[in-house]
């Protein structure tokens, strides 16, 4: 899809938008438009609408290091919540709008063209906007590229890849070529050592596993000259700049790094559209949506919007070099303060392999786990529990986790030490 001009989008009418600055004092939504009007006996009258109030500065946030769904910047809540009642003059909000109507095309067409922007997508390469999460695509995946007698390698780093491999073994064969199982997913395998099924379709990773905190840092070249590298990024998708011309397909949920639940992006090789196997569902096959512009049936409108206000948030940023840079800063700090406590506080991941998205750590006295996170969220540092599969802690500081968050959780990890020490 071209990238479209549509004056809904730029903004180019005369609306007034409410200023974007957070405010020291509660705010309500209904303040963000005109008041609605009752007509009696020939006077004009406000109608009586009560509203909550709703808070809109700064101080009125926690600093939320849950997995997904994730903190979004709160600039572009603030500009989604301007925006709400009256969407740029158009007299209704994106969750009211038609998908094929000139207003919502204009807001999937933005989207689609700031997302090939920042990840330098080739031309030879469609986006989709799906529905469904990651884990409907690892179905998805081997019934759009492959038929039930072809091979595709996995390299399973943690949870999410090994969940992948449960289900394409349903629609392919499957060869699991490297696992960090035994090592509790703690680390990622030299490339040089992976024995690659000379007839895989694909290979397929999970470039950052979210449970687990162990993050590709390059990725492993396809020997099969007729195959190709996918890659699961869900939870490091756009927090780094990638390129996209190793991968036959790249997919994610966007609830991590790009936007609400609710929508899943898939990057694909326009080559490898085309081949799904027969009993595909109409929903999961790559060429429906392809044609249709990811408009084949009604798509996740508003997260959709969101994700596209984050787009233009990251361009205005500077782009993923810049993100990267400042994700980088932030997981130093982190990282650095573990490794600084002496084993107080420990990561189990190797350190070349460390995430800069998803933190886990533990106590070296488990017992007080629960008193760290219970304490932490008196301090307004919630989600801080670590996955039910893993236990002890972890941090997830995706792009919209500001420097301010890590530094307070730092300093709060050194006065918990140095009170239990």
């Amino acid at each position: 899809m071209a990238a479209s001009t549509n004056s809904f989008l730029v903004g180019n009418n005369n609306t007034q938008i409410p200023s974007l600055k957070p405010k020291s004092t509660s705010q309500s939504l209904l303040h963000l438009a005109k008041p609605n009007t009752l007509h009696l006996a020939g006077k004009t009258k406000p109608a009586s609408v009560r509203a909550r109030s709703a808070p809109t500065g700064s101080q009125d946030r926690v600093f939320n290091f849950a997995a997904g769904p994730a903190t979004l910047p709160e600039n572009v809540l603030l500009k989604a919540q301007a925006d709400l009642y009256n969407w740029r003059g158009s007299g209704m909000s994106v969750m009211e709008m038609s998908h094929r109507g000139k207003e919502f095309l204009s807001i999937i067409q933005k989207a689609e063209s700031d997302l090939r922007q920042l990840l330098e997508i080739p031309s030879e390469y469609s986006v989709l906007f799906l529905q469904g999460g990651a884990t409907t695509q690892f179905a998805g995946l081997p019934l759009n590229l492959c038929k039930p007698d072809d091979t595709v390698d996995f390299v399973v780093t943690g949870s999410w890849g090994d969940k992948a491999v449960k289900e394409a073994k349903k629609y392919c064969k499957t060869s699991v070529i490297w696992s960090g199982k035994s090592d509790k997913y703690t680390r990622v395998p030299s490339f040089d050592a992976l024995e690659q099924s000379p007839d895989a379709k694909y290979l397929h990773i999970c470039a950052n596993e979210t449970i687990h905190g162990v993050e590709f840092k390059d990725y492993p070249v396809v020997r099969n000259p007729n195959g190709f590298l996918v890659a699961d990024m869900s939870s490091n998708f756009c927090s780094k700049p990638v390129d996209v011309s190793k991968f036959g397909v790249i997919y994610g949920g966007a609830q991590k790094n790009v936007g609400p639940s609710g929508v899943t992006i898939v990057i694909i090789r326009k080559d490898l559209i085309g081949n799904a196997q027969e009993i595909t569902p109409v929903m999961l096959d790559y060429k429906i949506h392809d044609e249709n512009s990811s408009l084949y049936n009604t798509p996740p409108c508003f997260g959709i919007y969101m994700c596209g206000l984050v787009f233009e948030d990251l361009l205005a940023q500077g782009g993923l070099k810049e993100v990267e840079r400042k994700n980088q800063r932030k997981a130093d700090l982190l990282y650095n303060a573990i490794e600084e406590s002496k084993g107080f506080f420990k990561c189990p991941v190797e350190k070349s392999v460390r995430s800069l998205m998803n933190v886990p750590f533990t106590l070296d006295k488990s017992e007080l786990e629960g008193e760290f996170i219970k304490e932490a969220a008196k301090e307004k540092m919630v989600q801080l529990k670590g996955h039910r599969s893993v236990g002890g802690m972890r941090a997830s500081i995706y792009n919209a986790m500001p420097l301010a968050g890590v530094e307070k959780l730092v300093t709060f990890m050194k006065d918990f030490q140095a009170k239990h020490a």
